[in-house]
């Protein structure tokens, strides 16, 4: 048997979109429909460029270490 990773989201804590906030995205792969509320912190000194940048580095250097 493989190695079962745990969620990503595992022990993370998210806000609770507020009832009359609409989806930022809305997902329907069949017969599952996801809806999506995105989070951005306001205080945060990180673009969303330097973010994705961050963190496909992490996982390049995740995959190299694994070899």
């Amino acid at each position: 048997m493989a190695n079962k990773l745990p969620p990503a989201t595992a022990g993370m804590t998210f806000p609770r979109p507020k009832p009359d906030t609409s989806p930022s995205m809305v997902k329907k792969i069949g017969k599952t429909t996801y809806l999506v509320w995105a989070h951005f912190s306001e205080t945060s000194t990180e673009t969303m460029e330097d973010k994705i940048k961050r963190m496909l580095r992490e996982e390049v250097r995740q995959m190299m270490a694994q070899e």
